[in-house]
């Protein structure tokens, strides 16, 4: 009973937060939530226990009574990651195959070390002493780009099909790859043995990744024939709503990746029932269940996240290595897609716009608070969390709101339509 009343108060504080930002501010819903919980939340740290205490005190007991790792990575971003793998096309997908899957691996990596070794020989400079094995789980947690928030935000950009394929592949396909580099490094913080051996490490992000798309298609191999043979909109709604839960209940009993499992399902669910005549009412029904579905989920983890500022204890002695950790991120976020571009260009040319809406585009978002919170309680863990936040606010507000002015559609158009003519030339 206690969750329900929980999450009646984010609901109607959702709500109300995005009535004040349509009305006032006019913000993407996503990011004004986020934006008025942050501005309640700075309030109430600084006048709450004065002016509102019983205020303060309600919404201090409500974050802390919901545990933020398991209300995001095993509820919400299920029902999130199937409602965006629907919307993509797989044609679209495969056509950039190579990126996303190099970006989405090589570059995590990539980024956990450039993040590891950057915080670790600049904190110092600050009087912060974060060991490098802790820097490199910073890096782990906060290198894979987040998808929800990838995908929200670039609904509001006008970017190109390409473009927008190679972000939202990234983001959708990250997770298997940044949840195998932190568990190793969380691990090795904790002081526990681990293999390090190529083989023991290539087993795991086998069962952990791969094992989450393989019964990912599989459910959607056989829900979609199931929604074939009977052709009504409830049981199409149903069906849906019982692979998302029903598949993360067998992922975790499997120890497999459920977001994936959750990905896979919803890229062959989506492709595979337009390949046959649904009547257009249950098309209608699943494609508006599924958008409201993530209208409201997203309005709900952006809220959490604005208010996830009551959890941390002193954020304003965290500032300054907020703003160092935030350049950190995006330095290594170019070094992480410039490597891969150069060893890729030799098939696939990449124009110096579009590395840069790539790498303005990696933004972060509630899977990285979540894996930091997962981290335990340790006299590191706070300032990782803090910095964390800082990190995440930065690419959620300033990224999200900017990145449809860095796309700059025209230019973009504009250096495709002259790698066109190269590549003619070339073949010519």
């Amino acid at each position: 009973m206690e969750l329900y009343y929980s999450f009646s108060a984010l609901i109607v504080l959702a709500s109300i937060f995005a009535y004040l930002n349509y009305r006032f501010l006019k913000l993407p819903s996503t990011i004004g939530i986020m934006v008025i919980a942050i501005v309640v939340s700075i309030f109430l740290v600084m006048f709450g226990e004065t002016v509102l205490p019983k205020t303060f005190g309600h919404l201090n007991n409500l974050m802390n009574g919901i545990d933020f790792t398991e209300v995001l990575m095993g509820a919400m971003l299920n029902f999130l990651l199937f409602a965006g793998g629907i919307h993509i096309n797989i044609d679209d997908l495969k056509e950039q195959f190579r990126p996303v899957l190099i970006f989405s691996t090589a570059g995590v990596v990539i980024s956990t070390f450039v993040v590891g070794f950057g915080m670790f020989y600049l904190l110092p400079f600050l009087g912060i002493h974060l060991p490098f094995i802790y820097c490199l789980v910073f890096g782990a947690l906060i290198s894979p780009t987040d998808p929800v928030a990838v995908l929200s935000i670039l609904k509001q950009a006008n970017v190109s099909k390409s473009l927008e394929t190679k972000v939202a592949g990234e983001s959708l396909f990250n997770d298997g790859m940044a949840v195998v580099v932190f568990t190793v490094v969380m691990q090795l913080a904790i002081g526990k043995e681990v293999d390090l051996g190529v083989e023991s490490i290539g087993l795991l992000l086998m069962k952990e990744a791969g094992g989450g798309i393989l019964l990912g298609v599989l459910l959607g191999w056989i829900t979609s024939r199931l929604m074939r043979e009977v052709d009504d909109y409830i049981i199409s709604v149903l069906v849906t709503l019982s692979v998302v839960m029903g598949g993360y209940l067998i992922a975790r009993q499997m120890h497999i990746s459920g977001p994936l499992t959750m990905v896979a399902a919803g890229l062959f669910m989506g492709n595979f029932n337009v390949r046959f005549k649904m009547k257009s009412i249950t098309q209608d029904y699943l494609i508006k269940f599924w958008e409201l579905i993530d209208e409201i989920l997203n309005a709900v983890l952006f809220l959490f996240i604005g208010f996830e500022l009551l959890m941390i204890k002193d954020l304003r002695f965290f500032m300054i290595p907020g703003l160092l950790a935030i350049a950190v991120v995006l330095i290594a976020r170019f070094i992480s897609i410039w490597i891969p571009t150069k060893f890729m260009s030799l098939r696939t040319r990449f124009s110096p716009q579009t590395v840069k809406v790539l790498v303005w585009g990696g933004i972060r978002g509630g899977v990285s608070i979540a894996l930091a919170m997962s981290i335990p309680k340790s006299e590191y863990s706070e300032i990782i969390l803090s910095i964390t936040y800082c990190v995440v606010v930065f690419s959620i507000i300033v990224q999200g709101l900017t990145i449809a002015k860095v796309a700059n559609p025209k230019a973009i158009a504009k250096e495709e339509k002259e790698k066109e003519s190269v590549v003619a030339d070339e073949h010519a």
